[in-house]
C-alpha cells in the first residue's frame, strides 16, 4: 500500500534535466574557450589534474540530492496495516423553508440566511450521522440524498434561495412526505425530520402528515426562525430593496412566526419543538436530544494506516548535498589508474 500526500511538488524534478543541460553547455564552452587558448596536448600540460569524470560523478550527486529532495516534498506514504472503522449515527433530514416569508429580517440577517446558519452549525456539531437536505415552499424539492459528505451538504446548503422554487406557500406536509422517501431501512428507529421554518403553513394536513410520519418511526424535530411581532418581506432585485410586499388591499404585508403550527407537528411526531433565535443554544439542544436516540451501524470500512517516509528521502538529501561539497574536480589517483574515461591518452 503505497500513497503520495503533495504530488504538486514532482514538478521540482524539473530541475534535474535544467542541471543535466547546463553541465552540457558548461562542457561545450568550455571546450571551445580552451581549444582559443591552446592545443589539446598543452591543456593536459597546464592542468594534469582536471577530471571529467569528477565532474561528471558531480553531476550525478547534485541530481540525485535534488530528486530526494522532491521526493521528500512529495511525502510518500507506506501503509503498514488495515483497521476496521464502524460507522454509527443517526438518519438526519434537514427541511429548510424557502417561501417568500423567509426573507424577512425580523431575525438578523434574515430568517431563510438564520436558517442555514442553524443547519449548518448543527452539520458542524455531528459526529458520524448521516444528513440530507430537502428544500420546500409550496412543493417540496430535494436538495441532497442521506450522505456523510458534509461539504457537500454545506455546498447545496448555500445555494438555496426564495426564486428556487415557483409554487410559493409553506407546503410542511409535502417537505413531510418526500422526508419519507430518503431512509433507506423502514425499520430503523433513528430516523428525524428537522423542519425549520417560521411555520406560516397554509394547508390543514401537515399536523395529520406528521401524525403518519411518527407511526413509521420518524421523530421530527421544528426550528422556528422569526419573532412573534415578525416583519415584513422586503423585495429585492440586484440587491437594492425597491419596497415590500403588499396584498390586494395594498397594505404591506406582515409576516409572523407561527410557534403553535411548529409544536404541534412536533408533538405528533414525538418530537420537540426548538426556537431558532440563538444559534449556540439550538446547537446544545440538537445535540443533546440526538445523544439520547439510539445510533445504527451504517458501513464498516477498512482504511490502512499510512506512515510518513519523507524523512528518509530528506536524509538521503542532505548526505548528498554534504558529500558533494568534498568531491573535488581533481583526479583521484585510484580511479585515475580505472581510466574510465580514456583520460590518460
Amino acid at each position: 500500500m503505497f500513497q503520495i500526500e503533495e504530488k504538486i511538488w514532482f514538478w521540482t524534478l524539473l530541475v534535474v534535466p535544467v542541471l543535466v543541460v547546463f553541465f552540457l553547455l558548461l562542457q561545450y564552452w568550455k571546450k571551445r574557450t580552451q581549444k582559443k587558448f591552446a592545443d589539446k596536448g598543452l591543456l593536459k600540460r597546464l592542468s594534469p589534474e582536471q577530471s571529467l569524470f569528477k565532474s561528471v560523478l558531480k553531476l550525478v550527486v547534485i541530481c540525485l540530492a535534488f530528486a530526494s529532495l522532491s521526493i521528500a516534498l512529495v511525502n510518500p506514504k507506506v501503509g503498514t496495516k488495515l483497521e476496521t472503522i464502524k460507522r454509527e449515527g443517526v438518519d438526519i433530514v434537514f427541511a429548510v423553508d424557502v417561501s417568500k416569508s423567509m426573507l424577512a429580517e425580523d431575525i438578523k440577517p434574515s430568517r431563510l440566511e438564520k436558517a442555514k446558519q442553524l443547519v449548518s452549525k448543527i452539520m458542524d456539531n455531528l459526529g458520524s450521522d448521516r444528513v440530507g437536505i430537502i428544500a420546500y415552499a409550496g412543493k417540496a424539492f430535494p436538495q441532497l440524498p442521506i450522505t456523510t459528505d458534509y461539504a457537500a451538504g454545506k455546498m447545496f446548503l448555500q445555494n438555496m434561495n426564495t426564486d428556487m422554487l415557483s409554487s410559493q406557500g409553506t407546503a410542511i406536509s409535502e417537505a413531510i412526505n418526500l422526508a419519507k422517501t430518503y431512509y433507506d431501512d423502514d425499520q430503523q428507529t433513528n430516523r428525524v425530520l428537522m423542519i425549520i421554518s417560521d411555520g406560516e403553513d397554509h394547508s390543514e394536513d401537515a399536523i395529520t402528515v406528521a401524525e403518519e410520519a411518527s407511526k413509521e418511526g420518524i421523530k421530527i424535530f421544528t426550528i422556528g426562525v422569526g419573532n412573534a411581532k415578525g416583519g415584513p418581506i422586503p423585495l429585492r432585485r440586484k440587491g437594492t430593496l425597491l419596497g415590500y410586499k403588499k396584498d390586494k388591499q395594498g397594505e404591506t404585508v406582515i409576516t409572523k412566526l407561527n410557534e403553535q403550527t411548529l409544536k404541534d407537528i412536533a408533538s405528533q411526531a414525538n418530537g420537540t419543538y426548538i426556537n431558532g433565535a440563538i444559534t449556540d443554544k439550538v446547537v446544545k439542544q440538537v445535540k443533546d436530544l440526538l445523544n439520547k436516540m439510539d445510533k445504527k451501524e451504517f458501513e464498516a470500512q477498512q482504511i490502512a494506516d499510512f506512515k510518513d517516509q519523507f524523512q528518509w528521502f530528506l536524509g538521503l538529501a542532505i548526505l548528498l548535498f554534504f558529500i558533494d561539497i568534498f568531491l573535488l574536480e581533481r583526479k583521484t589517483a585510484w580511479l585515475k589508474k580505472l581510466n574510465l574515461f580514456n583520460e590518460n591518452l
